[in-house]
Order: C-alpha cells, then structure tokens, then sequence
C-alpha cells in the first residue's frame, strides 16, 4: 500500500538533488552521470529519474542536451517544496522524509510566541528522516482558524504544500530562533535522543503573504546526525 503521507518518488528525488546542488555536493557545470546508470545509483527507474530531471528543467536546474547528457545549472532562486527547511545531514543535504505521529486540535500553549487569530491549533508531531537516517523531532501548531476541517489524511510530508493545496494558504516568510532544550517526553524511541535529553531546538514562526504569523513549529534537532544550516547569497 503507498504512503498517502508521502510526496511522489520523482518529486522526492527532485528535492533531493536540488539540496545537494544548495549544499555544494553537485557542483554548478557538472555533468550527471548516464542517466541508465543514475537511476541504478538511486536505486529508481529510468521513467521516474527523467520525470525528476524534467522537474529540474522546469525549474533552470539541469540543462538536457541531447547527445551528451545533463548538466547542472546552480541557482539561488529555485522554487523548492523545501524551500525553508534548513536541516542537513553532517555532511551535507539529505532527502528529508516525514512519519507523522500525532495531529489533534488543541488549546494554544502558554509558552509559545504570539501567533493567529484563535485560542486553538492544529497540532502536528513528527519525526524527520533525512536520507533515511532519525534527524529531528518536530511539533507544529497551525492556528484552527485556517484549518478548519484539516484531517491526518489530508497532510503531505511538506506542510506548506499541505497549506497552499488545501487550505489557499502560502507561508512566505520565517523567523527561526535558535536555542537548546530538553527533547519532550513524546519522542519516539526510534528518534535515538532519550526523553530529557539536551538537544538543539529550532522555534520558527512562519508567515503568510498577508503578513500574518499563522504557525509557530519546534525542532529538536539530534546534533549528532544533523545540523541547522543558512545559506547567504
């Protein structure tokens, strides 16, 4: 049975190698392997990985020359579904994954930064895989007030797309906050991390292209896999 949760294969190899291009592991110029061979590397088929280098044509990504291959084409500027997702393996990039634990609609904590028009929220916990690997622990609340009818069925592995598909709603700006905090008695024993833990907390509050804060998340990371990463340019 497919993962309703998850985005399509292409897509998720999509985004993948867009982050590898933003973290420098594929450079601008360089030629990708035959594509036969790629899709072997990858372990996908030869259909899915042209349906992903398609998507980075469209987006000025990958350059496709006939007769000789594809070739990177870096930009600063690309449309990414993880556009704002700022955790990297060590090393760098990672294909970010979600396994969704837990969505109810709760009371607003008392702790958390202003935000929307409502005493309530949509609450969303996950754990974030990155190529596969426990990274970070995540607990979401998007205020009731745009999510009226929002299900557990209806939630994608990016949020944000969730948003703009389901609810006409597109997040255009975050402030992320930095800080180190014990991981919550709620982590699951495959995040790696013990309850109590100190980890590296992310707080972000996002914002619509109304200007308005809507959602405020929390991120434990685990330092030991992975790391907050910002790049200038």
């Amino acid at each position: 049975m497919s993962d309703r949760h998850a985005l399509p294969l292409y897509l998720q190899i999509s985004e993948m190698l867009i982050r590898e291009i933003n973290a420098g592991r594929i450079a601008d110029g360089q030629r990708l392997p035959p594509e036969r061979d790629y899709a072997a590397q990858l372990g996908i088929s030869v259909g899915t990985l042209r349906k992903a280098l398609g998507d980075l044509a469209d987006k000025g990504l990958v350059e496709r020359i006939q007769g000789s291959g594809n070739y990177i084409r870096a930009r600063a500027d690309v449309q990414s579904v993880y556009a704002f997702f700022r955790v990297e393996l060590l090393e760098g990039g990672g294909l970010p994954t979600a396994e969704l634990l837990d969505v109810d609609r709760v009371a607003k904590p008392d702790d958390l930064p202003a935000f929307g028009r409502s005493d309530g929220a949509l609450r969303i916990r996950r754990l974030r895989r990155l190529n596969g690997q426990p990274a970070i622990l995540e607990e979401i609340w998007l205020d009731v007030a745009y999510a009226p009818a929002l299900s557990r069925k209806d939630l994608s592995e990016s949020l944000y797309l969730t948003y703009r598909e389901k609810l006409g709603l597109w997040i255009t700006g975050a402030e992320d906050r930095m800080s180190v905090a014990p991981v919550p008695d709620w982590a699951p024993a495959s995040y790696g991390l013990a309850p109590g833990t100190l980890t590296l907390l992310a707080t972000r509050v996002s914002v619509s292209r109304e200007g308005e804060r809507v959602e405020v998340s929390r991120g434990y990371i685990d330092t030991t896999v992975a790391t907050y990463v910002a790049r200038l340019k």
